[in-house]
């Protein structure tokens, strides 16, 4: 408990504890990894980065207003302005502190105007039977057109019954007759209407591709120092990013993809009871199904989405305010888990002992689970025996066995294993020491801690 409460501290307040690797960064930009760092330097910068547009840091300060009225607008043209700044302004490829990003905090109402526009298409994402809870609109609603899509074509451009500023209407039936073969420019829609609303296939499709632009935003913002401990406490943007996590058999691959990182980002930092707090909630989203839907994305097929849910789970668990809700689902965690010790894919099993090893930490009663899981100590010996190619891998699945020999009600499930277990400490010098406190604790005085127990309570 005090290897976790020290890494909740420590990352809580940007210590000295070593910072949690970020997902999603660019290739050689981790500090703390020594072997990105030499890799990165043996390649010439050049090869690295791609074409890019820089942004001065001070465009921010001096638009921000703009940028969030544009956000807000709803309109096509200022909103795909607005897009593309942001992720101009909050994307850093040269180095990893991003000293010169825009922080959040700078630009007041920027994060909820950002989630606002995937609001606006998780509102039309899904079958009307299926949406929940749709809030009122006023803004925009007698207009006919949207500017998203093509209905503005499918009305006529030229009809004057339609758009009064297009010009008087004429009873001559030549001109009517040649009205249809009329070259219609789409651009000029652009100038004519300030619609909100997507009446097309279209217009969804556009509005699809800005929420998912907006979402690699608040993504890309998740990355910053500054804004970690904003987004963290900010109810509105962790029930978005959830509630497009639980919707993911349905919602844009791109969109869950955007939601899990920025959501394993601010794990360290997230406490589930921010749910049932009394900030204002947006989504009516509570602590169980927060977990039910990083359970549902643990159980996806998509390699990335349970790696970053297993990623996900051992991070918060280092929170003891999140144990009540994540304990209840331990034992479908420890299966789950221990079947992504089976893959092949070194990233899966690698995110999977990071877990247990966080999962082992809590409290007897999850150590007698794990001991009890169908094939957890076999697949934990193989990730050892392969050996994985990280290092630090197979260092955490040994510890994690040495946790669950310490429990006396787990000796007689481990004594099966203790050819395996003379084996390791043998032939692997780098586990050796380990393997050896595990054959210890198994073998020698095996009554002990039964005794002791005995002595306390007079049996």
């Amino acid at each position: 408990m005090q290897k976790r409460e020290q890494g909740k501290f420590g990352g809580a307040a940007g210590g000295s504890a070593t910072p949690t690797p970020k997902r999603g960064r660019p290739f050689g930009s981790v500090n703390n990894t020594a072997a990105s760092a030499g890799a990165a330097d043996s390649v010439a910068p050049s090869t690295l980065l791609g074409p890019s547009l820089q942004v001065h840091s001070s465009f921010a300060d001096q638009n921000n207003k703009r940028i969030v009225l544009a956000l807000q607008s709803g309109l096509k043209s200022e909103l795909t302005w607005a897009l593309n700044t942001l992720t101009l302004l909050s994307f850093k490829e040269k180095d990893d502190l991003r000293r010169d990003a825009t922080p959040l905090a700078k630009i007041p109402g920027l994060l909820d105007a950002l989630l606002q526009v995937v609001d606006d298409w998780r509102d039309i994402a899904l079958p009307r039977e299926l949406q929940r809870g749709p809030r009122v609109r006023l803004l925009g609603v007698s207009t006919s057109v949207s500017g998203f899509g093509n209905e503005y074509e499918t009305l006529g451009m030229n009809d004057a019954s339609s758009h009064p500023g297009s010009g008087p209407v004429t009873s001559n039936p030549d001109a009517s007759g040649q009205k249809g073969v009329v070259k219609h420019h789409p651009s000029e829609w652009w100038f004519d209407e300030d619609g909100l609303f997507n009446l097309d296939e279209e217009g969804r499709a556009e509005k699809q591709q800005c929420a998912v632009a907006a979402s690699n935003i608040i993504r890309n913002f998740s990355f910053m120092p500054d804004n970690e401990v904003i987004m963290a406490q900010h109810r509105h943007c962790l029930e978005t990013v959830f509630q497009c996590i639980e919707d993911h058999n349905t919602e844009d691959e791109e969109l869950i993809t955007n939601a899990l990182e920025t959501i394993v980002n601010l794990a360290p930092l997230l406490d589930l009871r921010i749910f049932s707090s009394s900030k204002p909630s947006y989504i009516k989203i509570n602590e169980k199904r927060a977990v039910q839907a990083i359970m549902g994305i643990l159980g996806s097929s998509v390699k990335a989405w349970h790696c970053a849910a297993a990623e996900l789970l051992g991070r918060l668990i280092i929170n003891p305010d999140n144990e009540p809700f994540l304990l209840p689902f331990a034992p479908q965690i420890y299966k789950r888990l221990v079947d992504l010790l089976s893959f092949p894919a070194v990233d899966a099993q690698a995110a999977a002992v990071g877990a247990l090893y966080n999962l082992s930490e809590v409290n007897m009663d999850c150590r007698l689970k794990l001991a009890s899981e169908r094939w957890a100590v076999d697949r934990l010996l193989k990730v050892i025996r392969m050996p994985h190619p990280v290092p630090e891998v197979c260092r955490k699945a040994a510890l994690i066995l040495e946790s669950l020999v310490g429990e006396p009600q787990n000796k007689a499930l481990l004594l099966a294993y203790e050819n395996a277990f003379a084996e390791i400490l043998f032939s692997d010098s780098r586990h050796s020491d380990t393997f050896a406190r595990i054959l210890f604790e198994l073998t020698s005085k095996p009554n002990n801690k039964v005794a002791t127990a005995h002595g306390v309570w007079g049996m």
